[in-house]
């Protein structure tokens, strides 16, 4: 069970005292697109909320196993605008944004059919039915969004998991008002998911994924083994990415979850271990650390969840 299964799973514990099950290996293993693994994976194992205040309950909870995403990603300030939450999964920002905000309308978009779902049962918890509008996402096909109408895209945690960025990102622009700006979640490269807990703490203590590239062992670790993409990226890379789409972009930071918090406490033990390559223990050596014990690399929390900000060039 990946780390973020693990926290879905502490999840449905806190909310109702019983564990639903997760669609077994053999049906994830065949999903044969993006979309059919995350319908059967789906971010909440399929929870049905049954008031507002556990909805609520839910997406306050989620927000503090990360650290410095509320900041980086808000859900606040955002009246009067036209949001596209792109791969909304079973609706937490949507519910953010209708709770946080007074937006003109909401789309709220995915892949997965079941995610959708949620959060059609969620909005209406919110009683955001009347402004928020839900789409599913055709891979691969132009999004059905009029060019220049949109104020503000939020993509959290989506994009590493496409087989089409670029194609997206392209989207993302044709749509964008030319005033409008973009904000994205991806996996961070520089973080202790990556430099600490993949290489060292699974690969060699653990000795799981040891027989393969530190890329195919992260894969494994973030949305289940049989995810059929999860990247990761250094702020450089997809700053170059986004600039390929003609956008201008800015690296904000990232947040770290609370495991990473946990994990970097393996960190001088990690150096330690000859087995290790040099270019993470030379990450793990060059961490510094924020008045909250937060691990710093170049100045950034060194967490999972990179947030970039971009706009029209």
């Amino acid at each position: 069970m990946s780390i973020r299964s693990r926290i879905k799973y502490a999840a449905k514990i806190l909310l109702n005292g019983s564990v639903e099950m997760q669609p077994n290996n053999a049906v994830l293993a065949n999903s044969k697109s993006s979309a059919d693994y995350w319908t059967a994976y789906n971010v909440t194992g399929h929870h049905a909320f049954k008031t507002r205040e556990e909805s609520l309950a839910y997406m306050r909870w989620r927000f503090d196993q990360y650290p410095n995403y509320e900041t980086l990603m808000p859900c606040a300030g955002f009246d009067d605008k036209i949001i596209l939450d792109y791969g909304c999964g079973p609706g937490h920002d949507v519910v953010g944004f209708s709770e946080y905000s007074k937006p003109k309308k909401i789309i709220a978009m995915d892949v997965s059919s079941s995610s959708l779902d949620e959060t059609k049962k969620r909005i209406a918890l919110h009683n955001a039915t009347s402004y928020v509008e839900v789409k599913l996402i055709k891979e691969k096909e132009k999004l059905p969004i009029e060019d220049n109408s949109i104020d503000y895209i939020h993509s959290s945690g989506v994009l590493h998991h496409t087989p089409n960025m670029p194609e997206i990102l392209n989207e993302f622009r044709r749509i964008l008002k030319p005033n409008g700006i973009i904000r994205i979640m991806v996996y961070n490269h520089d973080s202790i998911w990556t430099q600490l807990y993949v290489p060292y703490i699974l690969q060699i203590k653990q000795n799981i994924y040891s027989n393969l590239s530190l890329n195919e062992a992260f894969k494994r670790s973030t949305d289940g083994e049989f995810c059929p993409i999860s990247n990761n990226y250094t702020p450089e890379a997809f700053l170059e990415i986004g600039s390929q789409a003609k956008l201008s972009g800015k690296f904000l930071g990232a947040a770290i979850s609370l495991d990473e918090m946990d994990w970097v406490l393996e960190r001088n033990k990690a150096m330690k271990e000859l087995r290790l390559a040099e270019t993470h223990r030379q990450f793990l050596k060059a961490l510094t650390f924020d008045d909250q014990l937060r691990p710093l690399y170049k100045g950034n929390i060194a967490g999972i969840d990179a947030v970039f900000e971009f706009i029209k060039k």
